[in-house]
């Protein structure tokens, strides 16, 4: 869901999956990662992140693995921030209204062609990005954490 009143939105569910899958890019292919783990060190719920990455394990994106040595790896390395979006999504949204059901009568929008050119910008970006350029955002030199804004301050 890419809403455009002022503001870009992206669901929860969707920056909760990107921000994990970065993470796990991070943590290195060989490397399993609970999602006890991934939550405490992004500072999100448990829960909410484990339902996430059910999402992204039936989507293919990550393989799951049971057991005391269990936890989540990516799937393969050449992940982009688009598929990310659409195992959570789905398809992005083409539309260049605000409404579900258009109701302007005129030629023309009231804000012009910038719906259409920000959902085209951010698809651009989400398919172009792979996972990988963006592992530096939880290497540090104290080992994989969040760089940057406090994640509980809601920052980002």
């Amino acid at each position: 869901m890419v809403l455009v009143p002022g503001i870009l939105r992206l669901s929860e569910a969707v920056s909760l999956a990107m921000h994990a899958m970065v993470y796990l890019a991070a943590s290195g292919t060989a490397t399993r990662r609970s999602a006890k783990e991934i939550a405490r060190d992004l500072r999100v719920s448990e829960h909410h992140l484990s339902k996430v990455l059910q999402r992204l394990s039936r989507a293919g994106l990550v393989v799951s693995y049971r057991g005391p040595r269990g936890g989540f790896t990516l799937a393969r390395p050449d992940i982009t921030l688009f598929d990310v979006y659409r195992a959570i999504e789905g398809d992005l949204p083409s539309d260049d209204c605000l409404f579900a059901k258009r109701v302007c009568r005129g030629a023309r929008c009231i804000l012009g062609s910038v719906i259409k050119d920000v959902n085209r910008d951010v698809t651009a970006h989400l398919r172009n990005t792979k996972l990988s350029d963006l592992c530096d955002v939880y290497q540090s030199s104290s080992g994989l954490e969040p760089r940057g804004p406090d994640r509980r301050s809601g920052g980002d």
